[in-house]
């Protein structure tokens, strides 16, 4: 679940790190469509597709980025993106619930999205002009998103049309994007450690940190999962549990990445944490495309996490409590009492979802349902705490 986000020792930025793992889904699908193609392995396309579409949504609430320009923060942006995340998930979960939806979103994205972002970087007074004059690295950066732009064109016509290729050579041309997006993503990483003022700040009307941000994106995921999983268990709907997991590691990763926080606790962004990052987002994409075949192995790692984090984080809310005891002329301030109470409850959510994955029928899966689409309320109302508490500070400082 989510936690603070620790100070960094490995300064990776989020759009950088959602490049990366745009990257890593692409090269994963381009390698898995070998065996694929020769009948080795089954292919679930929802969970590729779903999944594309839940990152794009994610650089959209936490970067303001879109598959066809960058805008300013909004709430119109926001309702937009969190619609995109919401479709993402449900077509994960549910297998051909919202064909052909994904497939013309993701055509859209891709090919006449691909076409925009050349034209802006050809045309724009801040792109290509300037980058050709600022030296090498952005020579690479010109580079880089020429590839991009050009392969996302023709990525676009595959997703429309499955049979304009084979599925070798689709393979390959999917291999090549994720290597050019790759490519983009070491290049930024690059350009904004040397020139810090390359990376754009924040704008728009409303006030959500990256960090706030992944918090009402985990906090949707948690509420769609909950109710969807009701319906499933009265035998109403399919129900693609790999994708679930994997989706839900994705997160983990994105996390883990981006802020530091895993699902036992906050722990210093170091470059161990980013390998492990990697490697959480690596097993999710797999989950996903690959139906089954990793199921059992990410449910108990999933169900192990929310137990020990659920239990440390119980911990260390709890403890500060024991030692207020010894100062009961101090008043605790009502906030800080609801972000207690707030962060008992998720915890207490956590380890009983987490033992629930390890024994199974031990809680009624309408019940479990029931438990996450509270735990996506609860992490709701730890948004708008910490929001308040963000508030309170900047008051305080004026």
């Amino acid at each position: 679940m989510a936690k603070y986000s620790m100070l960094n020792k490995a300064d990776v930025s989020l759009d950088v790190i959602i490049l990366f793992i745009i990257g890593m889904i692409m090269l994963i699908t381009g390698t898995l469509l070998f065996p694929v193609s020769a009948g080795i392995l089954p292919y679930y396309e929802n969970g590729l597709y779903g999944l594309l579409l839940f990152i794009f949504a994610l650089q959209m609430i936490t970067l303001g980025k879109t598959p066809f320009r960058e805008m300013r923060q909004s709430k119109l942006l926001l309702i937009i993106g969190v619609v995109i995340a919401s479709i993402g998930i449900v077509t994960c979960f549910i297998p051909d619930i919202f064909n052909p939806i994904p497939r013309i979103l993701l055509s859209l994205c891709f090919g006449p999205g691909g076409v925009l972002l050349l034209i802006q970087m050809v045309f724009s007074k801040e792109k290509l002009r300037p980058w050709l004059q600022y030296g090498r690295s952005f020579h690479h950066l010109i580079f880089g998103c020429g590839a991009v732009y050009l392969l996302s064109m023709l990525i676009g016509m595959l997703i429309w049309d499955h049979s304009l290729f084979s599925t070798s050579i689709t393979a390959v041309t999917i291999l090549i994007y994720g290597v050019a997006i790759v490519y983009l993503a070491e290049t930024l990483r690059r350009i904004y450690r040397m020139y810090p003022e390359a990376e754009k700040s924040r704008e728009g009307d409303i006030d959500l940190s990256s960090d706030k941000a992944m918090i009402l994106v985990t906090a949707i995921f948690m509420q769609l999962l909950g109710i969807l999983l009701i319906p499933v268990n009265w035998g109403l709907l399919p129900f693609s549990g790999s994708a679930q997991l994997g989706l839900l590691m994705v997160i983990f990763a994105v996390q883990m990445l981006a802020f530091g926080n895993t699902p036992i606790g906050p722990f210093f962004r170091s470059w161990l944490m980013i390998l492990f990052g990697f490697i959480f987002a690596a097993l999710g994409i797999i989950s996903c495309i690959i139906p089954e075949i990793l199921v059992s192995p990410l449910t108990v790692l999933i169900g192990a996490l929310n137990i020990i984090g659920g239990i440390t984080t119980l911990g260390k809310t709890c403890l500060p409590l024991f030692k207020k005891g010894r100062n009961p002329h101090l008043p605790t301030p009502r906030i800080l009492v609801k972000l207690y109470v707030t962060q008992l409850a998720m915890n207490l959510v956590a380890i009983l979802f987490g033992v629930s994955m390890f024994v199974s029928h031990l809680i009624p899966g309408q019940i479990i349902g029931v438990i996450l689409t509270a735990n996506g309320c609860i992490l709701l109302y730890l948004l708008h705490i910490l929001s308040l508490i963000d508030k309170i500070r900047a008051e305080g400082t004026n």
